[in-house]
């Protein structure tokens, strides 16, 4: 019996990978004689390169460079595939939120600098195509930070280089563009949001780092500013493309300097990690994450291995911490089995306590009623 364990990790309590490990534990404790195999997921938010390392190997290239404030230096890295030279870089490891006390959020002032030494790193090693992961920012600055330390200048009506920071992006009035990357660059997003408006980087993400009402309007306008320069000068619209607003607009800055392309971040990760591959001869493929509803059936890490099950005949199930979808929603969809290991009346505190141990005792559940001789 070959089962494939393709999990999202569970927020605040376990990651891609340890998930699967609990549930490898579960599994092999009922049929010791499984071939289990390990493929950790992402959708492209914070945790993805931890997942492609652990699917696939590869080295962490340790890199110093600009944090989230200007003034602020950080430890991040990339992850490097020797075997195609692709580097996968998360820009939560420099730019991220997590880097900053909740004192110090300020989308005005906070850069993507530090994410364009990262990459600027990658080019210079070698890299053919840089997969950028961009979950768990703490800017909205347009990208422009990246595309300085890639090479790009911004200028103001005085010909001085603007300053860092979300405040920057009003103050742009030439752009002098930074020397072609000439590889690919595809940036992993899990959203559609536009770059302005209602639905924009400013609107939607703003005040979870640190945006008042007055700097969301700010930085909108100084995001529909940046989008204007970047059509009249460089002939490149960013301001309505969906998923154009993630990360506080950095695809857009990377589509505008660096010829990015935005990606829906489950399908890359599936095609690094060789999902497809390691579905070959599979029983069954089970997934899951830390909440399960109608959402994880659009876009997320789930939907995106329940498609490549049905394209390679195989069995899905889904273990998750908790499940808020109903039961013929998940029969329609095409799941077979759908279970959640935390019991309802538990705390978030006794589900971080015990996420591991319950994630383990669901898939010995899992085993004992499905992959028992005859079942």
């Amino acid at each position: 019996m070959k089962v494939v364990l393709a999990f999202d990790s569970f927020k605040g309590t376990l990651s891609a990978l340890d998930a699967c490990k609990s549930v490898q534990r579960g599994i092999l404790s009922v049929n010791p004689d499984s071939e289990v195999v390990i493929c950790p997921m992402a959708d492209g938010g914070e945790g993805t390169i931890k997942a492609l390392m652990a699917a696939r190997g590869g080295e962490w290239i340790q890199q110093r460079v600009m944090g989230p404030l200007p003034d602020r230096r950080v430890h991040a890295g990339f992850a490097w595939f020797a075997d195609d030279r692709t580097a996968a870089v998360e820009m939560a490891e420099a730019s991220g939120i997590t880097l900053l006390r909740s004192s110090e959020l300020n989308p005005m002032r906070t850069t993507t600098y530090g994410t364009g030494e990262l990459m600027r790193a990658a080019v210079e090693r070698g890299a053919r195509r840089i997969i950028l992961a961009i979950g768990g920012s703490a800017t909205v600055d347009g990208g422009i930070g990246a595309a300085m330390a890639l090479g790009w200048t911004f200028l103001t009506a005085t010909g001085e280089p603007v300053g860092f920071g979300g405040e920057a992006l009003q103050h742009i009035q030439t752009v002098q563009p930074g020397p072609e990357l000439g590889i690919p660059v595809d940036v992993l997003c899990d959203v559609a949001n536009p770059l302005t408006g209602p639905k924009g980087a400013a609107a939607v993400f703003g005040p979870q780092k640190g945006a008042t009402p007055e700097m969301v309007q700010q930085l909108d306008e100084g995001l529909r500013h940046w989008a204007a320069i970047a059509r009249d000068q460089l002939g490149v619209e960013i301001e309505t493309i969906p998923g154009a607003g993630a990360a506080g607009g950095l695809g857009a800055g990377m589509m505008a300097c660096a010829s990015a392309t935005l990606v829906p971040g489950i399908d890359t990760v599936m095609t690094v990690s060789r999902l497809d591959e390691k579905l070959t001869g599979a029983d069954w493929v089970l997934s899951g994450e830390g909440r399960f509803d109608e959402s994880s059936l659009g876009g997320k890490v789930v939907s995106g291995i329940l498609s490549s099950a049905k394209q390679a005949g195989v069995r899905m199930g889904v273990l998750a911490g908790s499940m808020q979808v109903e039961e013929q929603v998940v029969a329609n969809a095409g799941i077979e089995v759908a279970m959640a290991a935390a019991a309802p009346e538990k705390s978030f505190e006794e589900i971080q306590r015990t996420a591991s141990s319950d994630l383990e005792q669901a898939a010995v559940k899992f085993a004992q009623t499905y992959l028992q001789e005859g079942a």
